[in-house]
């Protein structure tokens, strides 16, 4: 049997890509196309990927021309699919003539003529909408956030709200940013959707009234702090047919989403127990020592560690405890354990002690390794108890990250997807539910 192996983003399928599957396909008996990962061509600029990994996979898979459909997810990888399928040839468009010439060490390499006149990014081009964003709060994140903005193709930032009208307006002359405004109703009818990055008890207003008003919304961690308010603003978004998504910047970071596919997949064995830590030394006077304002380490930190417990061991949570030291009427450390029926996992809280701050996920064969800090995961470790197999798996992780989550916004936007897979809804109210019973002091215990 003749083996054939392809790669390509195959992002907005068309017939230039049809027509080289057909050509490679016609090269042999069997067919493999590699489909890059979501993260794979983030080191070329923009993040301009329109349709993400799984749904270009099932285009492809829709041409009929495919055997086999792997994911490329690291460079190098051409030569390990090669040798690990035992491939006769190595087909790839003529756009790339001579950039493979490499592969001829291990099999035969031919570039296929493409098809002229089409191609993804005329496509992007031709079919570009760029949906006007509005940023709700003029803070540390919102800062952020327009840099992150201007490295996705489709976006644009319009105008800043803030209830005080000259931090509107500074923020906006910061930024070079057109228009700010004290008026919420003003505000929303400039823009397309609304980046919600206020104050913590303001989010679940902000947000139903940008939903109500028709706009898609991406709000910042926590979303909200009851799973009753979360639960209602999914229904509404659904409802109005908008995107609704937690800007949980973690939960879209491509090393992250690996060492969930890799956990999923049993690398490691069954998952016992996971531990999440992280902490950030405030000092006062600031909102997160302000009862008044939500503060406190599990309101301010508890979304990402809840994120990657809940990604990685599901909703069903039996039991929750909490334990936490209090002052001034906010938790400045807190401990939450979580019991599953299966497994147990604890998060570790801190924002006036100081903690490791990293990820372990354990299993019956091994265990997964991030180290500090570990929302920023751009490096984990596979262990296990023969240290010869153990394995380190390195990423890009660039700027501050939310340019990962404004990629999926944006990608849902234009798709008509209302969940994102990355971060479902379910999951989302799963730790607003969890949230909520620590600020109903639900199974607390004070150290």
């Amino acid at each position: 049997m003749k083996k054939v192996i392809t790669y390509g983003t195959y992002d907005l399928l068309h017939q230039g890509h049809i027509n080289l599957l057909r050509r490679a396909k016609e090269l042999g008996d069997y067919l493999i196309v590699g489909v890059t990962s979501d993260s794979f061509d983030r080191g070329r600029g923009k993040l301009n990927v329109r349709n993400n990994v799984l749904e270009r996979v099932e285009a492809v898979k829709r041409t009929g021309y495919a055997d086999e459909i792997i994911i490329e997810d690291y460079l190098g990888q051409k030569i390990d699919d090669i040798q690990k399928y035992d491939v006769d040839i190595f087909a790839i468009g003529s756009d790339w003539e001579g950039k493979f010439d490499y592969l001829n060490e291990y099999c035969k390499v031919i570039y296929l003529p493409r098809t002229e006149g089409v191609s993804s990014t005329m496509l992007r081009a031709e079919s570009q909408e760029v949906f006007r964003i509005g940023i709700v709060g003029s803070g540390r994140i919102a800062k952020r956030f327009v840099p992150e903005a201007k490295v996705v193709s489709g976006v644009e930032i319009v105008s800043v709200y803030n209830t005080n009208n000259i931090g509107a307006e500074d923020f906006a002359k910061s930024f070079e940013i057109n228009a700010y405004s004290d008026c919420y109703e003003d505000f929303l009818k400039s823009v397309d959707a609304v980046y919600v990055a206020s104050p913590h008890l303001t989010h679940y207003d902000y947000t139903r009234r940008a939903l109500l008003a028709g706009k898609h919304v991406l709000c910042e961690i926590p979303f909200t702090l009851s799973s009753a308010q979360a639960k209602e603003l999914y229904d509404i978004a659904d409802k109005k047919g908008l995107v609704l998504l937690e800007a949980s910047k973690t939960a879209f970071c491509p090393s992250f989403n690996h060492l969930v596919t890799l956990v999923k997949s049993g690398i490691i064995g069954d998952v016992m127990d996971i531990k999440a830590s992280l902490s950030k030394m405030v000092s006062a006077p600031t909102r997160e020592l302000s009862a008044d304002e939500a503060g406190g380490a599990m309101n301010e930190h508890a979304s990402l560690n809840l994120m990657a417990i809940i990604r990685l061991l599901g909703k069903d949570v039996k039991k929750v405890n909490f334990y936490s030291k209090i002052e001034d009427g906010v938790d400045v450390y807190t401990k939450v354990n979580m019991e599953y029926g299966h497994a147990t996992s604890s998060a570790t809280l801190g924002i006036g002690v100081k903690t490791e701050g990293n990820l372990v996920v354990s299993g019956t064969k091994g265990y997964i390794y991030v180290p500090a800090p570990w929302w920023l995961t751009d490096y984990f470790e596979i262990r296990y108890e023969d240290q010869r197999k153990n394995k380190k798996y390195f990423y890009s992780y660039d700027g501050d990250g939310l340019r990962y989550e404004i990629q999926e916004f944006v990608s849902m936007i234009v798709n008509g997807r209302k969940s994102s897979y990355k971060l479902r809804r379910s999951e989302s109210i799963a730790i607003a539910n969890i949230i909520e019973k620590f600020n109903k002091k639900e199974k607390l215990t004070i150290l």
